[in-house]
């Protein structure tokens, strides 16, 4: 009786902030992102934070003297980066309005991302070591970018404040033990948390995809780019506890929506 009382209260919480929170940021674009999101957090909480982030990342890497150490291959990211820039307002025109910046780490780490806001940060690691093409880094800036217009950092924190109000809520009414607590909260990572971050990542692919396609980069490229990062590596988690798709899901998947985004690729390159 306990557990389906902690249950309900639980559902009922999240039910509730749901019902007070929820939207899309963006449109749906030609490929069809079409999902609502629980957005309890503010966009300019999230800005703020991001732009205390991202100052902290250029400082440190600064100090370290490995922020943009080569000078062409970051003229070869902007030049990438501004005709991605270019189509963002398909799925929301105020980005086009953004501060967008983007800087190079040198590292050996095969990472890159985009803070909301549009701040792009690339690790040489990702390009050198696997020697990519533009269109190939085009797809990945393009699912870097698309996490921001989806603004799913907001979301994330949004649903993680969602999640704890819910189980401390259950707590604080049922009198759940520390033990019951955290595996409540291990329970609402591996059923809530997880699985949510691997929807985002399936939109970021799918709308990441169509930026580059109305760019001009070829989409396949995104096909060949995970086939490189699934060589390079190893003991890949199983699905249910990545926040990532597995790299053949995510390739099938990508292959898939090749019908809806090679006309624009095509059209784009007349």
């Amino acid at each position: 009786m306990k557990k389906l009382l902690t249950t309900t209260a639980m559902a009922a919480s999240l039910s509730a902030l749901t019902l007070t929170g929820c939207s899309s940021t963006t449109g749906t674009g030609a490929i069809g992102v079409d999902r609502q999101q629980l957005l309890l957090v503010s966009s300019e909480e999230v800005l703020q934070m991001s732009a205390q982030s991202y100052a902290k990342t250029i400082q440190d890497a600064r100090n370290q003297r490995v922020l943009d150490t080569n000078t062409a291959q970051l003229n070869r990211l902007k030049n990438i980066s501004n005709r991605l820039i270019g189509q963002v307002g398909v799925y929301r025109p105020d980005a086009a309005k953004w501060q967008w910046e983007v800087h190079t780490i040198k590292s050996n780490e095969l990472n890159a991302f985009v803070l909301p806001g549009g701040k792009i940060m690339f690790y040489t690691g990702i390009i050198d070591r696997l020697n990519l093409t533009d269109d190939e880094i085009a797809a990945i800036m393009g699912h870097e970018m698309s996490h921001a217009l989806r603004e799913h950092s907001r979301e994330r924190l949004s649903r993680e404040y969602a999640t704890q109000t819910g189980i401390g809520v259950a707590a604080s009414i049922f009198g759940l033990s520390q033990g019951q607590a955290d595996l409540a909260n291990v329970a609402g990572d591996l059923g809530l948390s997880r699985p949510h971050s691997r929807t985002q990542e399936a939109e970021a692919d799918q709308i990441g995809l169509e930026l580059m396609a109305r760019a001009g980069y070829n989409p396949q490229a995104a096909v060949t780019l995970w086939q490189k990062m699934q060589r390079a590596s190893q003991g890949e988690p199983p699905q249910f506890l990545s926040t990532h798709p597995a790299s053949s899901n995510r390739i099938a998947n990508l292959q898939s929506l090749m019908p809806k985004v090679m006309p624009l690729y095509q059209k784009a390159r007349r």
